[in-house]
């Protein structure tokens, strides 16, 4: 999804939805994902115009049971961005093997290694 200028087609926000199957609901969960807002866009609502379309289409789709985003923990900004619009932190937390980062850090912790 993108938006754009009001009386242009200059692109000043996007997102992506991407799809989760939940077995426990026995439906799809639309999470929201590479949301980017030009910083001269940002506080103008744009992010919260998007959000409610994505809100309204998935309300729309009877097989849908909700809709996620993730957000850095230390990302207290785009928190409160995204608590303004309704929604709330889950009960979940993230675990993961990232092989990227952490091939990076065992060759920065062994340079000779590299």
């Amino acid at each position: 999804m993108v938006a754009e200028r009001p009386l242009s087609s200059q692109v000043v926000g996007q997102l992506m939805i991407t799809y989760e199957w939940s077995d426990w609901r026995n439906a799809l969960f639309w999470w929201i994902q590479s949301v980017y807002v030009e910083p001269a866009w940002r506080r103008q609502g744009v992010f919260r115009s998007m959000h409610a379309k994505v809100i309204e289409r998935a309300k729309a789709d009877p097989g849908v049971c909700g809709v996620r985003l993730y957000v850095e923990s230390e990302n207290r900004e785009a928190q409160e961005v995204y608590r303004k619009v309704g929604l709330k932190p889950s009960s979940y937390s993230v675990f993961e093997t990232d092989f990227v980062l952490g091939r990076q850090q065992y060759l920065a912790d062994r340079p000779d290694e590299a």
